[in-house]
């Protein structure tokens, strides 16, 4: 063991109000800072102006820093003694490689932290006024990736999911929609479900676009909706129509709050 300590820090889903305590205060803890591409910019001011801040974001078929290479930094700048947060968009153990990040460190014996962030799964269903759980529409959500790492990847259970589960949340989707509301349809789920695509969930920019398994496609087409976006699949988008709070709040007021 050494000196040095690193912080697997959970940003929220974009909206820097949502950064939890701990991890603001890991923020302002760090020499360093190994930031992704989707975490609002704001956080950043709460570090020390001495703290080395290095970006790690990642595109769509594009990647900055290779996830090695990351790993890399986290074990060399801690190895210094250093503080490392590694701040990651949403929660770093869902879809964030958060985990294979604690495999590296622990592997190479250096101290660290995980520190759970809001999830984008969750926040931006519930900024679109779409609860994932509901007495009377959902009992059972799955969390699902839209992609797979690689063509030769295991399939993912459409046939488990689509009849199985309630409600179905989607990351990184977008590109897959057609094939998954295919899928999904095809192994029993009605077309008329509905289906919801929430884009920069939580932030200024955030669309949501709402149609069913038969119709989401063309709609998501027509609006242009792009990555970064949450899918959701189930009865519980039709609360949409009732408790898009937050569409209201930006219609009406400045939503920016001071931490």
């Amino acid at each position: 063991m050494n000196d040095g300590k690193v912080y697997l820090v959970g940003a929220g889903p974009g909206d820097p109000d949502l950064i939890t305590l701990k991890g603001l205060r890991a923020i302002q803890a760090a020499d360093v800072i190994l930031y992704d591409r989707l975490i609002s910019k704001d956080l950043l001011a709460y570090a020390s102006r001495s703290t080395e801040l290095i970006y790690c974001g990642k595109l769509p078929n594009y990647h900055t820093l290779k996830q090695e290479t990351i790993n890399k930094f986290l074990i060399k700048h801690a190895k210094k003694g250093k503080i490392v947060t590694r701040l990651k968009g949403g929660d770093p153990f869902i879809f964030g490689r958060g985990g294979e990040e604690a495999e590296a460190l622990a592997t190479h014996n250096i101290r660290y932290e995980v520190v759970p962030g809001i999830t984008s799964g969750i926040a931006a269903p519930a900024y679109a006024g779409i609860p994932i759980t509901h007495r009377d529409y959902s009992g059972s959500v799955a969390i699902v990736t839209g992609h797979r790492r690689s063509p030769e990847a295991e399939e993912i259970s459409w046939k488990n999911i689509a009849k199985g589960i309630d409600t179905i949340v989607i990351y990184m989707g977008v590109k897959n929609l057609p094939y998954i509301c295919e899928q999904l349809v095809i192994h029993g789920r009605n077309e008329q479900t509905p289906v919801a695509l929430i884009h920069w969930g939580t932030t200024k920019e955030q669309q949501t676009v709402i149609g069913t398994l038969d119709t989401i496609v063309e709609i998501v087409r027509s609006h242009k909706a792009a990555n970064p976006a949450i899918i959701v699949v189930g009865d519980v988008v039709n609360l949409n129509k009732q408790l898009a709070w937050f569409q209201q709040e930006k219609d009406h007021t400045d939503l920016s709050l001071i931490i």
